[in-house]
């Protein structure tokens, strides 16, 4: 699931810069994603201000919030699911494992950061719709931008693998419009430590049914076990890859930003991601 403050991804948001200053808290959502036979959910519903107040440990958007007691982060979910109506309700609970205060730019002007916030936690799940409960490992991260992304951002594949320590790999690799590709490649270890390492070749992946190209750094080939989003600009999937000089199943997604430009998806993305009040 995603939390936004300004949804990224959003056409109104888009359609709100092009007339000029745009408020980010007036386009603000909950995004929740269920895979899995008969669980499939999808919710992006974007929210005014009118419907979203936050301080420093709560921020809720319409009837779903997250808040954060010190030591636990808790997410009351009531959404719907879209394009076909289906309720998604229930409680999630995050528990992080070493916490991280750090972030890292992602551009050259240093306008966009990424920083990960709990790389190894665990993570309680329990819905009343759908009938579902697990509980499993967890990431917990954030993004943050003071310009839209399709401004330096060609395009980028970032990874994140489960380590036989418990530790968390993360590989950033981004492509400008202008400038040098940058790459992160840093590991977080379940005591606090923070690595770079040496990230292998780029490989390429097969292509989507919307064909977004995607990538993976990987000592040999990487297979796609199982791919969980497809659309017309972004892909998420699950890997089996070699990272670290370990076998890793690795959680991937890919973005093309020449894709999301496009009219078309503009026009599209409604479809999934609805506006109220």
């Amino acid at each position: 699931m995603i939390a936004f403050v300004g949804s990224v991804f959003s056409s109104y948001y888009h359609w709100a810069r092009q007339r000029g200053h745009a408020d980010p808290e007036n386009h603000c959502c909950i995004n929740v994603c269920l895979y899995g036979p008969g669980v499939r959910r999808w919710t992006m519903t974007e929210r005014s201000r009118a419907s979203m107040s936050r301080s420093v440990d709560h921020f809720a958007v319409g009837p779903s919030a997250l808040h954060w007691d010190g030591s636990a982060l808790t997410i009351t979910v009531d959404e719907w699911s879209n394009p076909l109506p289906q309720r998604v309700r229930g409680r999630i609970r995050l528990h992080p494992g070493a916490l991280f205060n750090q972030t890292w730019p992602l551009d050259d002007d240093a306008r966009h950061h990424w920083g990960p916030l709990a790389p190894a936690s665990r993570v309680e799940v329990d819905l009343d719709h759908p009938d579902l409960r697990w509980e499993g490992a967890g990431y917990f991260d954030s993004n943050e931008g003071s310009e839209p992304i399709e401004r330096p951002f060609s395009s980028w594949d970032w990874s994140r693998s489960t380590l036989a320590d418990g530790s968390s790999a993360v590989v950033y690799d981004v492509r400008q419009k202008a400038g040098a590709d940058r790459l992160l490649a840093l590991r977080f270890r379940p005591d606090g430590a923070v690595e770079s390492f040496a990230a292998d070749a780029r490989h390429p992946l097969s292509r989507t049914f919307w064909r977004v190209p995607r990538h993976m750094r990987s000592a040999d080939a990487p297979q796609v076990v199982e791919t969980l989003e497809d659309t017309p600009f972004y892909q998420r999937a699950v890997l089996d890859a070699t990272v670290c000089g370990e076998r890793a199943t690795t959680f991937h997604e890919s973005l093309d930003v020449g894709k999301l430009e496009r009219l078309s998806t503009r026009l599209m993305l409604p479809w999934r991601m609805p506006r109220v009040r």
